[in-house]
């Protein structure tokens, strides 16, 4: 997960999904190919190679076997997901993004790096002495906080940071209009007023 930039940003994360079943394991197992067993003469040939009992045959093409090959295709489909997760933050954020997208990467049994966990860095400080802005601005975050198709929990919790921005903000404007419309001694009398369920 992401940690706040600095007290003025925050950051969403689509949270990197282990792929701890069978990491690695492809790599350390060793196959029986290569080996040929002599057929006594006149007997029949058997058509294609077969491994021995307990390996898996590699795809000629790829060098991988079949859970390899599953395991690539798991990671290609993880990396669309994140690519598109963090790409649907970064359009909605607009100028409130601070830089661009950062991947978590995890190489697979192919050699190929792909992006497996992500995140985003946005701006979430309230504009000072503009509580008008301020309100503008939560609603930019939270659009861009829920922008995804699947919201991770991280990005839950910058909406609902977004939304305290934005109370905070209501108040503010609140208190600034009955200030104006009825001068400074009233408009103390709301910042002490709580509401309770």
């Amino acid at each position: 997960m992401i940690q706040a930039v600095s007290s003025i940003y925050a950051g969403w994360a689509y949270a990197a999904q282990v792929y701890a079943a069978g990491e690695n394991q492809s790599a350390r197992r060793q196959t029986g190919q290569g080996k040929e067993q002599a057929q006594p003469s006149g007997s029949p040939q058997p058509a294609a190679a077969q491994p021995a009992s307990g390996q898996q045959s590699k795809d000629p093409l790829t060098g991988l076997d079949k859970q390899q090959q599953a395991e690539v295709e798991t990671l290609k489909k993880r990396d669309r997901e994140v690519r598109a997760h963090e790409q649907a933050h970064l359009a909605a954020g607009g100028n409130l993004v601070r830089g661009g997208a950062v991947f978590e990467y995890k190489t697979g049994p192919d050699g190929k790096r792909y992006a497996v966990g992500g995140e985003v860095s946005i701006d979430t400080s309230e504009v000072p002495d503009d509580p008008q802005a301020t309100l503008r601005k939560a609603a930019q975050i939270k659009r861009a906080a829920l922008a995804p198709a699947q919201p991770s929990a991280q990005d839950y919790r910058v909406a609902a940071q977004a939304s305290q921005m934005e109370a905070r903000a209501a108040m503010q404007l609140m208190r600034q209009n009955y200030a104006s419309a009825f001068g400074g001694k009233e408009a103390a009398a709301i910042s002490t007023t709580s509401f309770g369920v």
